[in-house]
């Protein structure tokens, strides 16, 4: 009866989906803020999650014996009292009297009443946790931490916000026929047919909380998934050697790009400075030709091996050439080496 209860408040209250109810009065203490509950999937044919409470907070599975400095606000949320008729027939219907094993003879619905009264919210400060989390560890020896590690269906999930009543809060469920008047009988003697059902539960209980998922890395740091896109679980030792792979190749790919840029970029450096001497006829560009000029010499003559061109021998290609100048010099080199044509008058065209 308290699960059904909890249930309808969530339903009508709504959040967006991130509010789960508390499944039984007996387990709404464990459900507080710092909280850690276990979620797994129940199997492929029912999407929904099954929440299980642990004994333990978030600090106790931290390494270190530093308190959390997260606060925890709290505010009025809103004033609920529900009144609703269920059929028998369907399954809320069937888990209300599963539940309280009420006398359904001669009777389709189940008239269900929920006084909660004023109920609040307490949440953790979420910015102050994550600067927090940033510095702290995972203890892989804390026996929650094995188990559900151990499990690849189940999530660790800290409880970040609460719901619970102000009051001492009563439920009532009544066995009838659908169109009869509701009523409510709280004594056993008034209630001879075992009809009716009712139960009173005290202030300060969790009806609802809703959680974020851990998701903790091979070296036990950890992140909070803040969004419903983000999914938390342990890194895998399969799954960390991917994401190496991943961004071993992104890296890769990054150098051969560069690597194409820097080639295209000279190749369009040579064609500029080549194309004034291809387009002009010889006796315009082969200064060697003229008198005075410098000259073209074999440098293996003179026990100089091969090198790169001064010119277009600097880029990812090495180009290389066995002739150059004598007369020129560069960085304190007493030779340049440079193609015969058309490095050779290129340069000193440019010299000039």
């Amino acid at each position: 009866m308290f699960a059904a209860a909890t249930k309808s408040f969530v339903k009508q209250v709504g959040d967006g989906g991130r509010l789960v109810p508390v499944p039984s009065l007996s387990e709404a203490d464990k459900y507080q803020p710092l909280s850690l509950v276990v979620k797994k999937k129940r199997c492929f044919f029912f999407p929904r999650y099954k929440f299980t409470s642990t004994p333990f907070t978030l600090k106790d599975i931290l390494l270190g014996d530093r308190e959390i400095s997260a606060g925890i606000s709290s505010y009025q949320l809103l004033n609920y009292e529900d009144e609703s008729d269920v059929s028998l027939y369907g399954r809320r219907g069937n888990h209300i009297v599963n539940d309280v094993g009420i006398n359904v003879t001669g009777s389709d619905s189940v008239a269900v009443k929920a006084s909660f009264g004023v109920v609040t919210k307490h949440e953790v400060e979420v910015s102050t946790l994550l600067k927090e989390i940033t510095t702290r560890k995972i203890n892989f020896d804390h026996s929650l931490i094995r188990q559900t590690k151990s499990s690849r269906k189940a999530v660790l999930c800290v409880v970040m916000e609460s719901i619970r009543t102000t009051r001492q809060c009563s439920l009532s469920v009544h066995a009838g026929i659908r169109g009869e008047a509701m009523r409510f009988h709280f004594m056993d003697e008034q209630n001879p047919k075992g009809r009716d059902k009712a139960i009173v539960f005290p202030a300060h209980t969790t009806i609802a909380f809703s959680v974020f998922e851990l998701f903790v890395y091979l070296d036990g740091a950890f992140d909070l998934c803040v969004t419903s896109v983000s999914k938390g679980g342990f890194e895998r030792e399969e799954t960390a050697t991917f994401a190496l792979l991943y961004r071993l190749r992104n890296t890769l790919f990054e150098r051969n790009r560069r690597v194409m840029d820097a080639i295209s970029r000279s190749q369009l450096y040579l064609d500029d400075l080549f194309s004034d001497y291809y387009d002009k006829p010889l006796g315009m560009t082969d200064i060697s030709l003229k008198e005075g000029t410098h000259i073209r010499v074999n440098l293996l003559n003179h026990n100089i091996p091969k090198g790169p061109c001064i010119l277009c021998g600097m880029g990812n290609f090495k180009r290389e050439t066995v002739y150059g100048c004598f007369q020129c010099s560069v960085d304190g080199q007493k030779y340049v080496r440079l193609h015969a044509v058309p490095c050779f008058d290129v340069w000193h065209k440019r010299m000039k």
